[in-house]
């Protein structure tokens, strides 16, 4: 995507030099103006090029976001919050310059109600640390996207992961949230309370809404139990369409798997050759149950048989703990795995989802067209959702290659769609996925431009992401 294709925001020269200096004098030593700092804030894991801020504040408090927002909005700033930046579809540029707030000092657990399954921390903590913290409690958080993401950008991009087909995304798993609206305001969207009739859902709102309506300093969110045991292993099959109907059926007898992943055929080629693993280079499923001793054996070879009607097997499952470790490893590194097919090469990587009675389909007329077009792109995906990822492998200096990827994708997007599946079931519309949303919603999208101005009537919140601030 060229730079000319991302959408447009005007720069604010005047109000961003005036802001700069009162940053400078407000947070000192927490206020970065370095070009090195500014470009990590602006980067993407994809190929959307850079856009970097102006400035990037560090705060450590909810008040000292508050300040930073308050700053922004008297003088006009576009505001970009930051947590880790992994973020795939350009989230975290500054198409109009302005100030990054960067959560990544506020890394506090708040509280952990071991009694009521929840717990409540600063967003810049990630997933990992706050997994780290909970072990001795018998507690975890299950959320897992392949980065070890914070807690605020999880929440503002409403992430999932390989956990999802059993324990939800982030939509299922915040109970509430504090976030700073573009007023400087702080406002808490709900209490602990599992369920409440009570007024607009705004945590749903905020969740979801790639810092366009507000920063988010905290968060409560649902814990689970950690399983008395878990198995799981690695089941090669004949074709992506036969492992496809696998996972069909095995969601449709109610087998309560926790985790089931395809990996196309090139794409365990590059888990092969990346994780120093010996696997089938076929589609395989990578598998995993969660519960007692006894359930999860009884599970896993109800989902032997299972594949073994589409062809599939053996299905290789232990229940040893470092072994399922270097295999989901592996799955979570996919990424780079991808990459090293081409070295040199950037990705453009993308996702889409659709009802799971169509997930076979898509992804046999995804493939074909990769086949046909001679691209390289390996396909990972958490289909018990209906959800998978194409990562197509390109020179980002060749106009021609761009052309032909984007192309590609925005194709899959429509398939999707046509499918009445969704452009994204992940990675959110950001800059990347802006042309697809409003062929996806209609006029949902104008529901949504006029919550926006409502909320930050000053556009100052993440502008160029989402949509644009009107239609056509």
């Amino acid at each position: 995507m060229a730079l000319a294709q991302l959408a447009q925001v005007e720069r604010n020269d005047a109000g961003i030099a005036e802001a700069v200096g009162i940053f400078r004098q407000r947070f000192g030593d927490a206020f970065v103006t370095g070009h090195a700092v500014r470009e990590q804030h602006s980067h993407t894991t994809t190929y959307i090029p850079s856009q970097l801020p102006d400035g990037v504040v560090f705060p450590k408090t909810l008040e000292e976001i508050q300040d930073a927002v308050r700053i922004c909005a008297e003088h006009r700033v576009p505001i970009i919050p930051f947590g880790t930046g992994t973020s795939l579809e350009g989230h975290v540029n500054a198409p109009g310059g302005g100030i990054s707030i960067d959560t990544s000092q506020m890394k506090g657990v708040l509280s952990v109600n071991a009694e009521d399954l929840d717990c409540t921390v600063e967003a810049g903590i990630t997933r990992e640390e706050l997994n780290a913290h909970l072990r001795d409690t018998g507690l975890f958080f299950p959320i897992d996207p392949g980065a070890n993401a914070s807690i605020g950008g999880m929440t503002s991009t409403r992430a999932s992961g390989t956990n999802a087909v059993r324990y939800g995304t982030m939509r299922e798993n915040v109970l509430s949230l504090t976030a700073v609206m573009p007023d400087g305001r702080a406002v808490t969207t709900a209490k602990r309370a599992r369920k409440s009739s009570a007024g607009y859902d705004l945590t749903r709102l905020l969740v979801g809404s790639e810092g366009t309506l507000g920063v988010i300093a905290s968060v409560t969110l649902k814990l689970h139990g950690i399983p008395q045991a878990i198995s799981g292993g690695v089941c090669p099959f004949p074709s992506v369409d036969a492992a496809c109907r696998a996972v069909i059926m095995t969601i449709q007898m109610g087998i309560p798997v926790a985790r089931i992943e395809l990996i196309n055929a090139l794409g365990m080629k590059s888990l092969n050759a990346y994780s120093n693993l010996g696997y089938a280079e076929s589609p395989c499923l990578f598998v995993e149950f969660h519960g007692t001793e006894a359930g999860v054996g009884e599970q896993a070879e109800m989902f032997g048989e299972i594949a073994a009607e589409y062809g599939g097997g053996p299905f290789l499952w232990t229940n040893v703990a470092e072994e399922r470790a270097k295999l989901w490893k592996a799955r979570h590194d996919s990424y780079w795995a991808g990459l090293a097919l081409r070295p040199g090469c950037k990705a453009l990587a993308t996702d889409v989802c659709v009802p799971i009675s169509r997930l076979a389909e898509c992804i046999n007329e995804t493939e074909e067209e990769i086949a046909r077009s001679g691209l390289i792109a390996p396909i990972v995906g958490h289909v018990g959702d209906g959800n998978f990822h194409a990562m197509v492998l390109m020179d980002a200096d060749d106009p021609k290659e761009i052309e032909a990827a984007e192309a590609f994708v925005a194709r899959l997007n429509m398939r999707a769609i046509a499918m009445e599946g969704t452009c994204t079931g992940e990675h959110g519309i950001g800059q990347g996925k802006m042309p697809f949303l409003e062929r996806e919603l209609g006029a949902g999208v104008d529901v949504m431009r006029a919550i926006k101005q409502a909320i930050d009537p000053l556009g100052i919140m993440n502008p160029g992401k989402v949509f644009t601030s009107t239609s056509g």
